[in-house]
Formats: C-alpha cells, sequence, structure tokens
C-alpha cells in the first residue's frame, strides 16, 4: 500500500516536473536578473514561484468548473493544450533561448519581470495549467491523487526557488552549451507528451481504448 503510494506520488511529481521544466528557467532567470543584487534576485524568484503556485492552485480548484461552464470538454482542452504545448516544445528544440531587450527589462519593475515572463508563461504555463486538470479530474481521479498532483505542484516550485537561488554557481558549472542540450531533450520530452495529450484527448472523444 505504502509503495503504491510512493508510485502514485513520484508519477504525479516526474509529470510535473518536467511540463514546468524548472532547468529551462534557469538561462531566462539568469538573463533577467544580471543586473540585480542578490537580495532583489530572491524577491523575484519567491514572487515568481509564489504566483505560479497561487495560479496553478486556482486552476486545480476551479480550472475544470470554468471550463466545463464555458461548455469546453476536458477531451477538447486536452486536445487544445496539446497541440499548443507542442508548438513550445518544436521551440524548444529547434529555436533558441528567448532574450529580452535591454530597453524593456530596464523600463519593468523586479516584480513585474517576476509575474512575466517568469511566472507567465515560462512556470504556469499553459501545459502545467492543462495538467493539474487533468490530473485533478473529479470524473476519473480520486481524492487522494489531488492531493498528490496538489502536493507534487508545491514541490516541484520549491524546488524551482531553489534551483533559481543557485542559478549563477549551476550556470557557471554546465556553462551555456550544457543548458542548452538540457533545453532541447526537455523539448523531446515536453513534444511527446503533447502528442500524447492530442492522442489521449482523441481517443477519449471517439470512445477508443487507451493506448
Amino acid at each position: 500500500m505504502l509503495a503504491e503510494y510512493w508510485g502514485d506520488f513520484t508519477n504525479d511529481f516526474i509529470t510535473i516536473w518536467v511540463i514546468i521544466d524548472p532547468i529551462a528557467v534557469l538561462p531566462l532567470f539568469i538573463a533577467l536578473t544580471s543586473g540585480y543584487d542578490h537580495v532583489v534576485r530572491r524577491r523575484m524568484a519567491a514572487a515568481s514561484v509564489l504566483v505560479s503556485l497561487v495560479v496553478l492552485y486556482f486552476f486545480i480548484a476551479v480550472g475544470q468548473f470554468v471550463i466545463t461552464a464555458m461548455g469546453i470538454s476536458l477531451h477538447a482542452f486536452a486536445i487544445a493544450g496539446g497541440l499548443i504545448l507542442f508548438l513550445f516544445a518544436i521551440d524548444m528544440v529547434l529555436g533558441q533561448p528567448k532574450k529580452e531587450d535591454d530597453p524593456t527589462v530596464a523600463r519593468e519593475t523586479p516584480f513585474q519581470l517576476a509575474v512575466y515572463p517568469l511566472a507567465i508563461p515560462n512556470l504556469a504555463g499553459p501545459g502545467s495549467m492543462l495538467t493539474v486538470i487533468l490530473r485533478t479530474d473529479n470524473s476519473r481521479v480520486n481524492l487522494l491523487e489531488q492531493i498528490h498532483t496538489t502536493l507534487a505542484v508545491a514541490l516541484v516550485l520549491g524546488i524551482t526557488f531553489l534551483l533559481m537561488l543557485a542559478a549563477g554557481p549551476i550556470t557557471r558549472v554546465i556553462g551555456a552549451g550544457g543548458a542548452n542540450v538540457i533545453r532541447r531533450i526537455m523539448g523531446m520530452i515536453i513534444a511527446a507528451y503533447a502528442v500524447n495529450l492530442v492522442i489521449g484527448g482523441i481517443a477519449g472523444w471517439l470512445r477508443l481504448p487507451p493506448l
């Protein structure tokens, strides 16, 4: 029983880790905070993680209700989210890391940068929102599994905060090339997950057996 409990939690943790992908956020965090001192960087890291936590918990609590009230099925949301997530994954694999223009950065406050682009859409992006909705679906997920997802989100974001605090030393160790390799590998994993979402949504809509 205990092994099954930890197995379910581990599965939730790995899934949410891959979708949020804290490592891929590190280069952006370093670029946005390079002009600030240690205290401001820590506040930006804390703000981005807290905003992401609130957004994802909002979708855990009422996300399914909102899309149901709008007449959107979870299958349609899964297909749409999978397609969007797949585009993001393609950009991660084939594109270049996005950089912020210095004039834009200078005009924005540290808190504004923590909210966008750090918290949204990097940490609490469409893939993360869709994932927490699907993994807390009342029609097919029991209360214990929903608690697993809730705790996994908090744990992943907590680790993300610690990684942000250690962003400088980590980047010096792995270098720009190492970060780029990790970004592309995670992009491949996210692309596979996105395809699985689309196929799963279509299979659920057509009442086909699971893959």
